[in-house]
Order: C-alpha cells, then structure tokens, then sequence
C-alpha cells in the first residue's frame, strides 16, 4: 500500500497512467468487453485487470491520479446502447457522478456507437477491464495535463 494512492490501483495500472501522455486514451471495460483481444492491438499491448469492482469503482480509482483533457470535448465517453444511443443506463450514470466529482464541475460524457468504440479502444493507449457485469460498462478517458506549480 502507499499513501495518497488508491488501493485499487495496482502496481501495472499505476506504470501504465504514469506512461501515458497528453492525448492517450484509456479505456475501462466491464467482464463481456472483448478486453484481451482488443487490449493486444493497444500500444501497451496487454490487459490490465483490476478484478471484483465495479466500472464506477475502477473510474474512481484512475480519475483520482489521472487528468482528463481539457483541449477535447471527447475526453470522457460511453459506448451507446444498441438501438437507442441516447439511452444513459444506471452503470453509465454512476460513472457520470464519478467523472463530475472528479473534475469538480458536470462534465457530460458523449456517447460512442458500440462499433466505433471498439476502433477507438484499439488505438488507445491502455485498457483496464474491471469485474463490472452490467451490460454497458465500457467507457474511455482522453488524458490531460497537469500545469506547473504557480509561482
């Protein structure tokens, strides 16, 4: 354990925030993603899991290390629901709650149609599946920046 640091961040999740930049995506997933076939197309090129927590949980524990992009209006986005893309379910709603308390401000998620999500997952960066079993308990965050200290 460290202090400061979340628990559910484990040793690879925390080396593969750190490694990213500006403009990398993450993705986390829930148990029915394609995680370990999609997650080897990535530029890390392995699945990081972080087991038995919930998409919630999981966004929790990243957005408390990791900054969203502020120069992207896509930095926090869902996979749409099949057939009605406008429908927010329950699991996206908590992530929602999370991703507004993370950044201290609403900061509304859009919504990414289901085959096109998979294409963005690709490209990205790193994905984290969690043990989330709801269906559309998949989600990506676009990373940001710190800025200096203030002198």
């Amino acid at each position: 354990m460290l202090k400061g640091i979340h628990p559910l961040l484990n040793a690879d999740v925390l080396h593969a925030l750190r490694a990213m930049g500006h403009g990398d995506d993450l993705i986390i997933c829930d148990t029915n993603f394609p995680a370990d076939s999609v997650a080897r197309q990535t530029r890390l090129g392995s699945l990081l899991r972080i087991d038995n927590t919930t998409a919630a949980e999981v966004a929790e524990a990243v957005l408390s290390v990791y900054p969203l992009d502020t120069f992207v209006d896509d930095a926090a986005a869902r996979m749409e629901v099949v057939g009605n893309p406008n429908e927010v379910l329950p699991v996206q709603l908590e992530v929602q709650k999370v991703v507004d308390a993370a950044e201290g401000k609403s900061w509304p998620m859009i919504g990414v149609e289901r085959y096109a999500f998979y294409e963005r997952a690709k490209q990205a960066y790193a994905v984290i599946q969690t043990g989330e079993r709801r269906f559309y308990g998949c989600f990506a965050f676009r990373k940001g920046v710190i800025p200096p200290d203030s002198e």
